[in-house]
């Protein structure tokens, strides 16, 4: 298929309710039409996409790898059609079903996620979310510019006019060593602390980090005895070992056991991790994306009147 001209919209109609009752008498039924006009349809879309798309088996139809590589995208814009004609200038979260697409780093889908959703259930229940996760900032701004996300949630990602942005929290920073640590049992100072192995925490695989460039400040080095690219895997591998890592205190005060580190201010001065909410300036405007924004924003609101 060229383009757009070549088919018409009633044929993805058809090949998502295919695809969907695995029928062609279902799937006529399910959208209102007959079993010869299905048919038809079906033998149109396999001329179309020079594919089967469908082949019989003792359960249905079953799709071909060609109609399972169709169907979440047919499926996603017939979706975003449905609701382009339904749009009224009005978002009632009560009785809508759109789903919204948001971009998260690991941490804030560890300590946000779980309470939007919650607060999704309460007020939306038929509203659903669609998550793509990122590492490097420009990845969340390349989602963003595609329209592949709605909002991204990570640190700040970009100065451009076209990506707005609001902050939502920040995160301090602890050093955590195992509960039985020989250092564990008095004040971490700066020569324990540099006298240690690391444990780095770098999702983008970099030997260099926040402590590093501290340390260089004050003409110090520590000696890394391990690079990890899942923060939320560190303090179990620091229960085990005689490594040192420095965190944010947000990925501690996630754990649900506590006893088997032991919890020490950093004994270098570190700027906290500002985290924050950005969309595309061209979804500036949407009342439905406003009121998800709006809500992420209470969550973050509520997450930081309970640390306070």
């Amino acid at each position: 298929m060229d383009n757009l001209s070549s088919i018409d919209l009633n044929l993805l109609v058809a090949f998502d309710a295919i695809m969907a009752e695995r029928s062609v008498t279902r799937a006529g039924a399910r959208i209102g039409r007959t079993q010869p006009a299905m048919s038809a349809a079906l033998a149109r879309l396999r001329q179309v996409f020079n594919d089967e798309l469908f082949v019989r088996s003792s359960s249905g139809l079953q799709p071909t790898p060609r109609a399972l590589d169709l169907a979440e995208p047919i499926g996603k814009s017939l979706r975003h059609a449905q609701e382009a004609l339904a749009f009224s200038g009005v978002f009632d979260p009560r009785s809508s079903s759109v789903s919204f697409r948001l971009g998260l780093s690991e941490h804030p889908a560890f300590v946000l996620l779980p309470k939007l959703l919650a607060a999704i259930g309460r007020v939306a229940p038929d509203v659903t979310v669609e998550v793509k996760g990122f590492v490097a900032r420009e990845r969340a701004v390349e989602m963003l510019d595609a329209g592949e996300v709605d909002a991204a949630v990570g640190v700040p990602v970009s100065s451009s006019p076209r990506i707005l942005s609001r902050p939502l929290f920040e995160e301090s920073f602890v050093s955590i060593l195992r509960a039985d640590h020989p250092a564990a049992a008095k004040r971490l100072d700066l020569e324990t602390f540099v006298g240690l192995k690391h444990l780095l925490v770098s999702p983008e695989g970099d030997r260099y980090g926040h402590v590093d460039r501290k340390l260089g400040e004050l003409g110090l080095r520590r000696h890394l005895g391990l690079t990890l690219p899942q923060m939320y895997a560190a303090p179990a591998v620091v229960a085990e070992t005689d490594l040192v890592a420095t965190l944010m205190r947000g990925v501690i005060d996630a754990l649900d056991n506590l006893q088997r580190l032991s919890i020490h201010p950093p004994p270098i001065e570190l700027q906290p991790v500002l985290f924050a909410l950005s969309w595309h300036r061209r979804n500036d405007s949407h009342v439905g994306q406003q009121w998800f924004r709006e809500l992420i924003q209470s969550v973050a609101a509520d997450r930081n009147s309970a640390k306070d």
